[in-house]
């Protein structure tokens, strides 16, 4: 288990706020950050890109705010958000920055990975920070959100965010070490599950309630976004991050409970692309074109001969050879309107033809599945 967390391509950390802030004084625990840092900046030393999730936004900004003693309301608890944001960004920045490593702050609602404009825009931002080198922290954007589209917990929002992104591994930081037959802390014969391979029944009853104060999550929110994460090839890991240093542990060998998949990020994707999406249009190609993609290789608007249909950004499109034959499915970068103006030229030429410099590709070849 401790492998796929070693070899994964993109990390996604989540981490909550029992972790971050002091339960009893409220302060964040620097020392403790510091260290989960450390432990970042080496997954990214062996050339892992690393996303990290965080609550404790309302847990910091309660205690500047002089709200610790109160239970909050809506608009208490967006004003603790604003108010703690800041200061959790700047935490992170900070850290970080000991090992000359570049933070970016993006704050998602329920929305944002919900409508397929917003989504396409959040991915791209977030991918494009990670090719840029810097450490994206997450968290969900308590201080506009409503109750109908929070998510209500970064469990949930860590899995979506891992499947938005291909990531391979997404580690749930806890106050407890794993899953259990039953609730540890109220049953002294509860049983320690180290691997789930499908979530069944079983497997969701087991969870418990939450165990802090200012975290929203529990281990059924766990679980949720276990099987959210897996259904994007994502394996899970639920662990103890109590102590200093708790991904650094974790590839030693501590104790946590992994949700397998035997689906990659790659092939969930082509899956979810040839079986869920109501293709909006046809791109006609080339012979040369056709070729390509039978080798493997990304749509060129080079090779696009015909466009037909009314499609945005993103959504799906039938591509057909030269004989009118269905040769696949796939992603389009471009709208039906852009996809006519450079049809046929090279990808050299999109910015001087649409005015903006978009992908090389008309279809990505991850976006395509053939067929």
């Amino acid at each position: 288990m401790t492998a796929r967390l070693i070899q994964a391509k993109r990390v996604v950390i989540k981490i909550g706020s029992s972790l971050l802030v002091d339960q009893r004084t409220g302060a964040l625990r620097r020392d403790w950050l510091d260290a989960l840092m450390d432990d970042v900046a080496a997954c990214r030393a062996r050339g892992q890109d690393v996303l990290l999730v965080s609550s404790g936004a309302i847990a910091l900004g309660r205690r500047s705010l002089g709200l610790e003693r109160r239970v909050l309301r809506l608009e208490d608890s967006q004003a603790a958000a604003a108010a703690g944001q800041i200061r959790l960004a700047h935490a992170y920045h900070e850290s970080l920055a000991r090992h000359g490593v570049p933070v970016a702050q993006i704050l998602l609602t329920g929305d944002d990975t919900e409508r397929r404009r917003r989504y396409l825009n959040a991915r791209n931002t977030l991918t494009a920070l990670l090719n840029h080198g810097s450490v994206p922290v997450v968290n969900e954007n308590d201080t506009v959100a409503t109750e109908e589209i929070r998510f209500g917990d970064n469990d949930r929002l860590a899995a979506r965010v891992a499947g938005m992104i291909g990531a391979d591994c997404l580690v749930l930081l806890s106050d407890i070490d794993g899953l259990y037959s039953a609730d540890p802390r109220l049953d002294s014969a509860a049983e320690f599950i180290a691997e789930v391979g499908e979530i069944t029944p079983a497997i969701e009853a087991m969870a418990g309630a939450t165990g802090s104060h200012d975290g929203s999550g529990g281990m059924v929110t766990k679980i949720q976004a276990a099987r959210l994460a897996g259904q994007a090839g994502c394996s899970t890991v639920i662990a103890d991050g109590s102590a200093a240093h708790p991904i650094a542990r974790l590839e030693a060998g501590a104790r946590g409970t992994w949700f397998t998949t035997s689906a990659t990020p790659a092939s969930a994707r082509k899956r979810w692309i040839a079986a869920s999406l109501h293709s909006k249009g046809f791109l006609t190609v080339d012979a040369g074109a056709a070729r390509a993609l039978a080798q493997g290789r990304s749509l060129l608007p080079a090779g696009v001969t015909a466009v037909e249909g009314d499609f945005q950004r993103g959504d799906a499109v039938v591509v057909r050879g030269p004989d009118g034959a269905v040769l696949g499915r796939g992603l389009t970068a471009y709208s039906t309107a852009d996809a006519r103006r450079i049809k046929g030229h090279r990808s050299g030429e999109i910015q001087d033809i649409l005015g903006f410099l978009g992908r090389e590709e008309m279809i990505h070849r991850d976006d395509l599945v053939l067929g």
